[in-house]
């Protein structure tokens, strides 16, 4: 009875699963069109998904393994399953494989059932936790069918009573892991998930390579930005619904652990609710802080912000990508935020608090404050510093950015200058001539004021030869390295490299440009700026140069891609959405963890977030600082080298 109900069992699974498939394809496509790799993402989906994807899934070795087995165990399982069951074919070798690989996921789909027992709060429960159940069915089940077939149990054995418990198992397990995984259950996300590897929004991803500029938007677009989950790129609304609900991107968000009304799991799954139509009632993870599940409502032609997600979990985001950064499923939190702000924004002109401010003065003044921008180079008055305009050229220049009408910045500017003259290097700023970077105005939202700001700064760059732009701004540094390739003149692309400070130092030292002391102060810890780590990759440089002063740095236990934000990023400071504690205070607490007497930063902002944070607390330095302290005086001023007279230094 079992060999024949088998092959209807299958057939029918497969062909409702088609069904939901095709429903669910439709959804997506509702979206903006946008193009992609076809038939090429799809080749490349199994390295994508065995390589990139497992490069973030190994960081947890048990969860990797488990994986490995289960998910691994499962398609080669099913693919064995359709060969022996549904088209007979009976070969030893296939069944003794079908047999090893149902074993392997039997393996994989107990250890899911022992994390589940007892699951850390940042995994949603509600449905996942019946699944282990199901995998257990689905893999002993089958194994047990499969044993007449390979010969170890004879036709029949058990009789109706056995053949109907393997039925009811087989009909869970194909209700849940292939029926449910097109019509919505828990393994939802292995169906989109490789559609969303194989249809990335950002394909440059994979390989080891890395995307982190927000995409440009187009201006003469009828509607800016997103207000209904429709006006999401179609393939965005696939990655939403990839999301596996594990949580990682909850336990690592500032903003969720400060209170503040965001938790970007619960983000991706209102998207999903969207663009499915429905309410948020069968959400069965942690809410947004402050806000009860079961209220939210949604459609996709729904304004997003009318019913489904409050303005104020938008604007608590810092941007510092630690989401995107843990999402094994390669999700984009940051761009989806960002494009529901800048409809906020360009449309609705509802920047909250100070947002308005902000933007007016980027637009009057070209700076965040509406300082008079003629006063941008007072910090310089007594530096004695080449500008552009005078000279034309330099090897270096110095993108000095908002820093200059800061008084505490400006020590981190003069510090970096000093350091500059010490090791000879040619360098010039472009003193009144330089604009804000537009770095603000775009977390903010406001395309239009970041494009213009940065139009009009490449139009300077380009009367000016140069090779490099080094700054002491992790913000600026971003947006000139990956955000402004997209907005050169077609055909046009920069001919010039752009660095961060420690990047450059550290270079400086390497080629045995500045004779340092040893650092004497007390011990240090390294605080790693989201925009020059997760947005960048550079976390080696910074460690290297303290090391170059004697500094091994006690290391906080969030660090490197997993450190925290310090608060003050994606406009946060500005939109000032209240929480329940603040987050640069999180982040003083790790500080303080370490026991270290100095946090070294490499940020004007990080500065200006840590410092606010009541003493008593450690002392907080910009490493130019640590470095200027550090400098040997020569006894002979040295005057600066011209690009021929300098020794090769490696570009990062």
């Amino acid at each position: 009875m079992l060999d024949r109900l088998l092959p209807v069992l299958l057939g029918a699974a497969l062909l409702l699963a088609l069904v939901g498939a095709l429903r669910r394809i439709r959804l997506w496509r509702a979206g903006q069109p946008e193009k992609t790799a076809g038939l090429a993402g799809l080749m490349a989906t199994p390295r994508r998904y065995l390589v990139d994807l497992h490069h973030v899934v190994a960081r947890d070795k048990v969860m990797s393994n488990t994986h490995v087995a289960t998910a691994g165990g499962f398609v080669l399982s099913m693919a064995l399953i359709l060969a022996v069951h549904l088209f007979g074919i009976h070969s030893r070798w296939l069944v003794a494989a079908l047999l090893g690989s149902l074993a392997l996921m039997l393996v994989g789909a107990l250890f899911v059932w022992r994390r589940r027992r007892n699951p850390p709060a940042r995994l949603s429960k509600g449905p996942w936790m019946r699944l282990p159940k199901s995998l257990l069915a689905f893999a002993a089940s089958f194994f047990i069918a499969t044993l007449p077939a390979a010969g170890i149990l004879p036709q029949g054995s058990g009789g109706w009573l056995l053949a109907a418990v393997l039925v009811a198992g087989i009909v869970w397990g194909l209700g849940e892991l292939v029926f449910g995984m097109a019509w919505g259950g828990p393994m939802k996300h292995a169906f989109a998930g490789a559609l969303h590897l194989a249809f990335h929004r950002r394909p440059e991803r994979f390989g080891g390579g890395r995307s982190t500029g927000l995409k440009a938007v187009d201006l003469d677009a009828p509607k800016l930005g997103v207000e209904k989950p429709v006006d999401f790129k179609w393939n965005q609304l696939l990655g939403f619904d990839a999301c596996v609900q594990c949580g990682r991107c909850e336990a690592m968000c500032p903003a969720f652990a400060a209170g503040q009304p965001l938790n970007p799991k619960k983000l991706i799954q209102d998207m999903v609710v969207g663009l499915a139509g429905g309410s948020d009632a069968r959400f069965a993870g942690s809410p947004y802080p402050g806000i009860e599940v079961g209220n939210a409502t949604g459609s996709p032609h729904q304004p997003i912000t009318e019913g489904l997600v409050s303005p104020e979990t938008l604007w608590s985001c810092t941007t510092c990508r630690a989401c995107v950064e843990e999402c094994p499923m390669m999700i984009e939190h940051v761009d989806a935020i960002v494009d529901m702000r800048r409809f906020l924004t360009l449309e609705k002109g509802a920047t909250p608090n100070k947002g308005a401010e902000v933007l007016d003065n980027l637009i009057a003044t070209d700076n965040p404050n509406g300082f008079n921008p003629r006063s941008r180079t007072h910090w310089a008055a007594d530096q004695n510093l080449r500008v552009m305009k005078e000279v034309g050229q330099a090897d270096v220049l110095f993108w000095v950015s908002d820093g200059a009408f800061d008084m505490r910045s400006q020590r981190i500017l003069r510090a970096f200058v000093k350091i500059l003259k010490a090791a000879g290097v040619d360098f010039a700023i472009l003193g009144d001539e330089e604009l804000d970077s537009g770095d603000v105005a775009r977390r903010l939202g406001d395309d239009a004021t970041f494009q213009r700001l940065a139009k009009r700064n490449i139009a300077t760059l380009g009367k000016y030869r140069f090779n490099r732009i080094v700054t002491t701004d992790p913000h600026a540094f971003h947006c000139l390295r990956n955000e402004y390739p997209d907005l050169y003149p077609e055909g046009a692309e920069p001919d010039y490299d752009v660095l961060h400070h420690t990047t450059f130092i550290n270079e400086l030292v390497k080629a045995q440009l500045l004779n340092l002391n040893d650092y004497k102060g007390g011990s240090v810890t390294w605080h790693d700026p989201c925009y020059l780590g997760r947005y960048n990759g550079e976390y080696e440089a910074p460690r290297e140069l303290l090391a170059e002063l004697g500094i091994q740095p006690v290391e906080m236990e969030r660090s490197g891609f997993r450190s925290r934000c310090c608060g003050g990023g994606g406009g946060a400071p500005i939109t000032d959405i209240p929480g329940e504690r603040r987050i640069a205070d999180m982040r003083m607490e790790d500080v303080r963890a370490t026991r270290a007497e100095v946090v070294a930063v490499g940020c004007q902002q990080c500065t200006a977030m840590l410092e606010g944070v009541v003493e008593p607390r450690p002392e907080v330095k910009d490493i130019a600082e640590l470095v200027a302290e550090a400098l040997v005086e020569p006894t002979v001023p040295q005057p600066a080298r011209r690009k021929s007279e300098q020794p090769a230094m490696e570009v990062a």
